[in-house]
């Protein structure tokens, strides 16, 4: 699944490559009826036409699309992607669920090949992740804020940080990546956190994840391109390969239904 830097880098591309701020929607063609969650594709169809794309940003793993009376969220989920072309196709698009149509003859096609994806169309983006938890790049999450977050859970580290609703964004990937950064054991619970490996771990997550962003993401699912971060994974996905810092054999275990990596050495248990 896309975590926060692989939908980032779609943002962006979106923003500047594709450069689709300013378009207005002539058209859409509702593929997959289950890809909308709200509206009914007939209201959706005719809500989202005539309406000028504003702006494109992100909230958590949601693309936002800022139009001029609504909003559109885009959630990939496990399989979704998005592509914007023009004229004639050349990629396999029958996994294609939502398509938007545009004045200058271009379209926007959200590609989704498991079905999982979802697309919103409301007046409120809060409506949809008004409980997602803060931004983990947000200036306003400071040090002792995320400290007395974690001491507020006695959930084991790992399942926390990938519970969107404590902070948004974060997947398996980069959490395994900042954990082992951070020297602190997946399984720890929260709350034994001290400060100080606290403010690790915050600063370890957003270097992480701005490392992430800069590589345009991970090219390791089928579905996603393009990113080259996967070539820069200090455990994840490495289990049964030495640690590159201690030698040690990288772990491999499943927390909260979700597999993880990490070195048993460099990351010890809080007794």
């Amino acid at each position: 699944m896309p975590e926060l830097p692989e939908v980032e880098t779609i943002v962006r591309s979106l923003r500047a490559d594709a450069n689709i701020i300013g378009k207005t929607i002539i058209n859409s063609q509702v593929l997959w009826q289950r890809s909308l969650a709200v509206p009914l594709p007939d209201v959706f169809q005719q809500q989202i036409k005539g309406q000028k794309i504003l702006a494109v940003d992100r909230r958590g793993k949601f693309i936002v699309i800022h139009l001029t009376r609504q909003y559109l969220l885009i959630h990939l989920r496990m399989s979704g992607d998005i592509f914007v072309e023009t004229g004639d196709a050349s990629r396999n698009n029958k996994h294609d669920r939502v398509i938007l149509e545009f004045s200058d003859g271009s379209r926007l096609a959200f590609n989704d090949t498991r079905k999982f994806g979802r697309v919103w169309l409301v007046d409120d983006p809060e409506s949809v992740f008004g409980k997602l938890g803060l931004e983990p790049l947000e200036e306003s999450l400071t040090e002792q804020c995320f400290f007395e977050m974690l001491g507020r859970s006695k959930r084991q580290i790992k399942p926390l940080l990938l519970d969107q609703t404590f902070l948004s964004g974060l997947g398996n990937i980069y959490t395994d990546e900042s954990l082992f950064i951070a020297g602190i054991h997946p399984s720890t619970p929260a709350y034994l956190i001290p400060i100080d490996k606290a403010a690790d771990l915050l600063k370890a997550i957003r270097a992480v994840l701005l490392e992430g962003i800069k590589r345009n993401g991970a090219s390791i699912d089928w579905v996603y391109r393009g990113g080259d971060f996967q070539n820069h994974f200090k455990v994840y996905q490495r289990g049964g390969e030495p640690c590159y810092t201690c030698g040690t054999t990288i772990e491999r275990t499943t927390l909260g239904q979700r597999s993880t990596h990490f070195c048993p050495r460099c990351q010890p248990r809080i007794a």
